[in-house]
């Protein structure tokens, strides 16, 4: 007996809105490992599976989703729910995934707050941690930049980008001056003229602040529920290129203005990668740290507002929107600058951290191993094992 696939139904089954919320936590409380296992898992059971869309809709959307920023494996979420029910399905479906994610955080902030932070006993443990997250950030850079700088051009954006950035120049007038520069590339007078009133710009900021950062936001500035909001609101507009582009960003407007050290900022990002969640979900607890439950939400609100916006209210026009060839090449422009910017963020980190470690050549030891297993080495056991042993060999180095 034969099965005939073109009577095979490809469309989502009947499912009421609990029904449909319910299926979405479950994917959320499985989602260990990152976008890519996240996407392996949806792509399995709604594609493979159930058939709720056919796999080129399915690809042709994934890469869309690549080119807008904000997480993935969320914004296929709420596209996939709004398939099912529309955009209230689509609000369920996104905020099921993210939900087991946010909860976990919480609690692992306030774990963290109450027994973890000023913990002496724990300090070398968490340095080690520090350690070993830095290597998982280069790692992400060099992964990222391999996918994004695919030419000279965008390469000479990606490291003026790092260098200027280091040298105090702000983030969104690198990011304007590399989409625009790479969008108009094709008229080099224009683009002269573009980085020319970018230096202008950059100039001019840099004398009437004063500010050596470009990255950091001026420093006393009162911790408000509302600031927190705007960080992972800028952090969720700027997402470009994987959810580690969320990090300077994140880190300018919490560690800039001395909300957080660099330590606890680096220990969030280590817990978010050990949770079942995006991993941008480290704004969670980067907000509970510095502003308690309601600064946790209100961060996370921000993060994932344009994920959710992005999808609700652009859901018929995202294809178009992303196939007009200009706004491609704006978009690779912006892209290769936050390689850029994400790699700066790694040599700020790298050297606010080296400042605490007590015993160098242990902290060299420690980051070479975690750089090279990460770089070897897949699975969504990686990053919970190198978290585990960084903190081990930080318990035993420099407690």
């Amino acid at each position: 007996m034969t099965t005939d696939t073109a009577s095979i139904t490809i469309a989502p089954p009947t499912l009421s809105l609990p029904a449909l919320f319910l299926k979405f936590l479950r994917f959320g409380a499985l989602a260990f490992g990152g976008p890519v296992a996240q996407i392996a898992m949806l792509r399995q059971a709604l594609v493979e599976d159930e058939r709720w869309i056919d796999k080129g809709r399915f690809n042709r959307l994934l890469a869309v989703l690549q080119v807008l920023p904000g997480p993935e494996a969320h914004e296929l979420c709420v596209h996939l729910g709004m398939i099912a029910r529309g955009r209230i399905g689509g609000l369920l479906a996104g905020l099921g995934f993210m939900l087991p994610g946010l909860v976990l955080m919480l609690v692992a902030g306030w774990a963290y707050v109450t027994w973890v932070a000023g913990n002496l006993t724990l300090a070398g443990a968490l340095l080690g941690v520090q350690v070993a997250v830095l290597a998982i950030i280069l790692r992400a850079v060099v992964r990222i930049g391999h996918h994004i700088v695919e030419n000279a051009l965008l390469g000479v954006i990606a490291a003026a980008s790092l260098v200027l950035t280091l040298l105090g120049v702000p983030f969104w007038i690198l990011l304007a001056a590399g989409g625009l520069t790479y969008a108009v590339s094709h008229r080099p007078l224009v683009a002269c003229a573009i980085l020319a009133v970018a230096l202008a710009l950059a100039t001019a900021i840099h004398l009437l602040s004063g500010s050596g950062d470009g990255l950091h936001a001026v420093q006393g500035i009162p911790v408000t529920t509302f600031a927190l909001f705007v960080a992972g609101l800028k952090g969720g507009l700027l997402t470009f290129g994987g959810a580690y582009t969320a990090i300077p960003y994140v880190r300018s407007d919490t560690v800039g203005r001395g909300w957080i050290g660099d330590g606890a900022f680096l220990d969030g990002i280590a817990l978010a990668g050990v949770l079942p969640a995006p991993l941008v979900i480290f704004v969670t607890f980067v907000g509970y740290v510095t502003g308690g439950v309601s600064g946790a939400l209100a961060i996370t609100a921000g993060m994932f507002l344009p994920a959710f916006a992005f999808s609700l209210v652009l859901f018929e026009r995202l294809e178009a929107i992303v196939e007009n060839p200009a706004l491609h090449r704006l978009l690779e422009g912006i892209a290769a600058a936050v390689v850029g910017i994400i790699a700066a963020t790694f040599v700020q980190l790298a050297y606010a951290t080296g400042l605490r470690v007590t015993a160098p050549l242990g902290a060299l030891a420690i980051f070479a191993v975690a750089l090279a297993v990460v770089w070897r080495i897949k699975g969504a056991w990686v990053t919970p094992a190198l978290v585990a042993g960084g903190a081990f060999a930080g318990w035993a180095l420099f407690t």
